[in-house]
């Protein structure tokens, strides 16, 4: 394939993985608006997930035996996932979807700030420079587009889930565990279900309740297949023919994606403050990805 083609398709397939991935409010807030709750949601979500994942490892005829070790590697990452994805999707009842999808974004920045502190990577000037401008546009965010301060429970929400993602992306680099990027979602997954269902029973709504619409089951269809399944795949693929900083810069999308949908769905208010803000935050993540070149 001439390299050409090969660039276009990789830088194609890096923005379809984004667009994918920003179209996690427009499951979540349909689930929610039939009275279904966050763990709930997610739990028919990465159920579907998993079932894809495990038809596609069967088609690639894979194993799926894993030492202790990876087994406790993967015990932790599906508690992260855990962590993150209910915090994020806990968020959209307290602020706009696409904002928290937005704030979402910052954890690029924080997974520098991570490498710096655990692993004495030094901090460059133009990271210092990305976290003010971010900084700058968290502050924006700050009031919702009606005028009304942003719940201080959905700021720290979101802040947990991007924490916590941050700290699954140092660990993912550190453990570098030798298998493919299905097989270990697929694991990660399948603890991420059990993590939320014993969340959801200890502290939740109990166990999940079985979907008895149509409109239900297709909602947690597509979150399983979309936002999940089909983002890893595109995002694979985009990292196999442009590299990983292209792909993480075409990432910007995913709460690009999400405002748009807020916006144009659910009648969410984007007011020109409130668009400086995202740019900003936008740009500041861009720096730190384009650095890295």
């Amino acid at each position: 394939m001439p390299r050409n083609l090969q660039t276009l398709k990789g830088f194609i397939f890096a923005a379809l993985s984004a667009i994918c991935y920003g179209t996690n409010p427009l499951g979540a807030l349909h689930l929610y608006a039939q009275g279904y709750s966050p763990e709930t949601v997610l739990f028919y979500r990465f159920f579907t997930a998993a079932l894809l994942l495990l038809v596609v490892l069967l088609v690639q005829r894979a194993r799926f035996r894993i030492s202790l070790k990876e087994l406790g590697t993967l015990v932790v990452f599906g508690f992260l996932f855990a962590v993150s994805s209910l915090t994020y999707y806990a968020s959209f009842k307290y602020m706009d979807a696409g904002l928290a999808s937005t704030l979402l974004f910052l954890y690029p920045l924080e997974v520098s700030v991570l490498m710096a502190v655990f692993f004495k990577e030094k901090i460059k000037h133009l990271t210092l420079v990305s976290i003010a401008i971010s900084m700058t546009g968290v502050a924006l965010l700050y009031h919702g587009g009606d005028g009304a301060t942003l719940s201080t429970v959905g700021l720290a929400l979101v802040f947990v889930s991007s924490l916590s993602y941050a700290v699954y992306m140092v660990m993912a680099k550190g453990v570098n565990l030798q298998m493919g990027s299905v097989k270990m979602t697929f694991y990660a997954i399948s603890f991420c279900m059990f993590f939320l269902l014993l969340y959801s029973v200890t502290f939740g709504t109990g166990l999940p309740p079985v979907f008895t619409k149509a409109s239900s089951w297709g909602w947690g269809f597509m979150l399983g297949a979309v936002p999940t399944v089909l983002s890893l795949i595109f995002m694979v693929k985009a990292v196999k023919s442009i590299g990983s900083t292209p792909t993480a810069i075409l990432g910007a999308l995913e709460p690009v994606t999400a405002v748009a949908i807020g916006v144009l769905v659910f009648g969410e208010i984007l007011t020109v403050r409130l668009g400086i803000g995202i740019a900003l935050i936008l740009g500041s993540v861009v720096l730190i990805a384009a650095k890295r070149k």
